[in-house]
């Protein structure tokens, strides 16, 4: 009896010593993690602490932007855009003029402000169309409307390509006017846009490029033809480049509508014929030409267009 309560002696020490560290019960990984879960423990279900951290995620602070952020930000990256873009510096278009807003009304005698009557223009400049919006309404006036088209060309012809008409300015001056009323723009006086024979004279040499590739020869001041014919000759370096620059734009199907369009859509366009930051139109003149067609039997449905901003 004492050998056996020895032996139960010895074995329950080893058991006690020795079993922990051979298997047994101990926390297990599901135990503990929802303990620390109850616990309110960020670490997750089935993750040890030794697991390496991509096992959360860092969720990033929401940022909200603003209608004004939005705008700040288009607005510096087409002042960016318009310091390093070529194509539009080449035009060296007409400085803006400086225009100063006319001094608010001042009460009357009977205590009211008197009567400013139509668009202010201080309304017009600058800022979004929200912007220009919320100026008029501020003002008690209402944005400008459209002052409509006008303007007429001789619709004459080069090498069989077909020049400027008077539809043409006409489509493309009621859609520029309508487009600056939708902005909330002063419109341009209808009598102000005049055809442009030194830009059609431009555009007629791109079109005379004998290169079945109507793009060859494209583009503003020092523009280099892309390919050159089958003798190795570069087209803009045989014929010397003939007429002034100006906005370009033009394909098939285009009309002086679509172009007054597309420079609209491109802010560096926009920033460069519609001048939105320019409160008063006043002596203001638009200057257009489109020729159609061009050589080798180009279809008469593919047009180029220019158009600038200038003095009358």
């Amino acid at each position: 009896m004492k050998r056996f309560a020895l032996l139960t002696t010895v074995l329950t020490a080893v058991l006690t010593l020795v079993l922990p560290f051979i298997g047994g019960s101990g926390p297990s990984l599901t135990g503990s993690v929802s303990a620390a879960s109850a616990a309110g423990s960020a670490i997750p279900r089935y993750a040890s602490s030794l697991a390496a951290p991509a096992a959360t995620t860092a969720v990033a602070p929401v940022t909200v932007v603003t209608n004004e952020v939005l705008v700040a930000k288009a607005q510096a990256a087409t002042a960016a855009y318009l310091k390093s873009d070529s194509e539009h510096l080449g035009q060296k278009p007409v400085p803006i003029p400086v225009v100063v807003a006319p001094p608010a009304a001042q009460p009357s005698a009977s205590g009211h402000r008197a009567s400013r009557g139509g668009s202010s223009g201080a309304a017009s400049a600058g800022g979004s169309t929200a912007d220009r919006r919320a100026a008029a309404a501020a003002a008690g006036t209402s944005c400008p409307g459209s002052a409509g088209g006008g303007g007429s060309a001789p619709g004459g012809s080069e090498s069989g390509i077909g020049g400027t008409t008077s539809g043409d300015i006409q489509s493309f001056s009621a859609t520029l006017n309508a487009i600056r009323a939708a902005n909330c723009l002063q419109s341009i006086a209808p009598s102000n846009f005049r055809y442009d024979s030194c830009m059609e004279q431009r555009l007629y040499w791109m079109a005379e490029d004998p290169s079945t590739n109507p793009g060859n020869t494209w583009g503003h001041s020092g523009v280099r033809s892309l390919a050159p014919d089958a003798n190795g000759v570069y087209y803009s370096d045989a014929v010397p480049a003939k007429g002034c620059d100006g906005n370009l734009a033009g394909g098939s199907g285009n009309s002086g509508a679509t172009v007054a369009q597309k420079w609209w859509d491109s802010l560096a366009h926009r920033a460069s014929l519609y001048r939105p930051g320019v409160a008063s139109t006043s002596g203001v003149c638009i200057y257009f030409a489109m020729t159609h067609g061009g050589v080798p039997g180009e279809s008469s449905g593919f047009t180029r267009a220019a158009a600038r901003w200038g003095g009358c």
